[in-house]
């Protein structure tokens, strides 16, 4: 869809509405009405952070519809990163059963993966993305103008989810930096598109997405506990060097692979100061009962004989996953001294 036809799709539409945070409003909100020629549509402000990814806003977002009038042929835009899209897509997806919706990402993250692919949801009961639906947009607009304001930790945040496509389909992504990785935004988008395409609602290859989530989000929602929360690009990045340790003890991966890393695991919690102990090692246990990738409690791993040819649905011993966790914390701890 050409920007003159999401244009005129917005004009037809019975009322437009704009998702944003209170950040992004700021910065682009007045911009992106005159660029899509919405001036008139309704604003639809939440507060920032995966903190307030819940039930609580996406009902207070939900209220606002119904008052300012949207029905089934409203569009709702959602301008701002993986929080804001993966909200506005779980809101629109079950408001009277399903209104359209356009996606407009704003951090690299989000312009890469979040937006991507129609998972959408929230978090619930302490744990990451647990309520949520298969709702692809009507277009996602990716516009790099919009990294000009990004700060340099959301940055690297989103390099971390571009480095992982390396890992499992095209390893000339490993190559990716701060200071090249606008060259390679387009080949990430149609990696994800490609293997959405062949799996949408997730019951095979799409699986394959997962590289680095599985620990990644056990990591990035203990880390709110802790009061030192971790972005989710930060937690993908340890989740990788989980899913590399693991590989090597369990798939004959290279430990090669895994000792060449460790720079890019530097550069992308380089902005961070993950402070994790062995006392958080059962806590960090636990959130893998309630992961979604688990079958019959339990775990499905991605995991990578070679660089470029991963496997999924992978069991690993829950002693062998303990391991891994107590090397990944004394890893983090080098990283930090450093």
């Amino acid at each position: 869809m050409t920007n003159e036809e999401l244009k005129r799709t917005l004009a037809e539409s019975s009322r437009v509405f704009v998702l944003t945070d209170a950040n992004v409003a700021a910065l682009w909100l007045p911009e992106l009405k005159h660029w899509l020629s919405c001036e008139d549509a309704s604003e639809i402000i939440i507060k920032p952070g995966e903190e307030n990814k819940t039930l609580h806003t996406a009902q207070q977002i939900w209220t606002k519809l119904l008052r300012k009038g949207a029905d089934r042929h409203s569009i709702l835009v959602n301008l701002g990163g993986g929080t804001v899209t993966d909200m506005g897509g779980f809101v629109a997806s079950c408001y009277q059963r399903g209104i359209r919706f356009v996606n407009v990402p704003t951090t690299l993250l989000a312009m890469v993966d979040a937006s991507i692919g129609g998972k959408n949801g929230i978090d619930f009961g302490g744990f990451k993305n647990q309520i949520g639906t298969f709702a692809e947009p009507l277009e996602t607009l990716v516009m790099p103008v919009f990294l000009s304001t990004l700060p340099d930790r959301e940055l690297l945040s989103g390099l971390a989810e571009m480095i992982k496509y390396g890992y499992i389909a095209d390893p000339s992504m490993l190559k990716i930096d701060q200071n090249n990785y606008e060259q390679y935004l387009l080949r990430a988008g149609r990696i994800k598109r490609e293997i959405v395409e062949q799996d949408f609602t997730e019951q095979g290859s799409r699986k394959l997405l997962n590289f680095g989530h599985t620990l990644g989000h056990a990591f990035e929602s203990h880390s709110f506990t802790k009061g030192n929360p971790l972005t989710h690009g930060e937690a993908v990045a340890i989740g990788m060097w989980c899913a590399l340790w693991l590989s090597v003890k369990q798939c004959g991966l290279p430990e090669t692979v895994l000792v060449e890393y460790l720079p890019k695991l530097r550069m992308l919690l380089s902005l961070a100061s993950p402070i994790f102990d062995d006392e958080d090692v059962q806590n960090l246990m636990s959130y893998l009962v309630h992961d979604k990738k688990s079958r019959a409690g339990e775990m499905r791993w991605v995991l990578l004989p070679a660089v470029g040819k991963p496997i999924y649905d992978c069991t690993v011993p829950s002693d062998l996953v303990q391991q891994c966790v107590v090397e990944c914390i004394a890893q983090m701890r080098e990283i930090v001294r450093r």
